[in-house]
């Protein structure tokens, strides 16, 4: 009896670790966050290329749950990405990083998060 009980509660905390891992698994990272505000600030320089009230919608969605010093860093990362995009030269690899790695902040947050 008694190790019957003791094997149930192990089970039941190896199964809340489990929940806990999950859960955190499907959160939108800070980093992605920060890279999310540089793909919003290129796109606002950069036209046609992406659209930049998608990228503003996800950043909105996911600045409710940062800390004050995330947020303050990802609009950093937002002007320092446009005044990146300013320069002629840096601007097809900047347009290549558009088409590439920031495609995936145009979709759900769910979906960057299991990315």
């Amino acid at each position: 009896m008694k190790s019957a009980t003791i094997a149930l509660v192990a089970a039941g905390f190896v199964a809340s670790l489990g929940v806990g891992a999950a859960s955190a698994a499907d959160r939108v990272t800070d980093v992605d966050f920060l890279k999310a505000n540089r793909c919003k600030g290129l796109a606002a320089s950069i036209q046609g290329v992406v659209d930049p009230a998608a990228l503003d919608a996800f950043v909105k969605s996911e600045r409710k749950t940062r800390a004050a010093y995330i947020v303050g860093r990802g609009e950093e990362e937002f002007a320092k990405a446009r005044r990146e995009a300013r320069s002629e030269d840096r601007r097809g690899r900047l347009t290549a990083e558009l088409n590439g790695e920031c495609q995936a902040f145009l979709a759900s947050p769910d979906t960057v998060a299991r990315q």
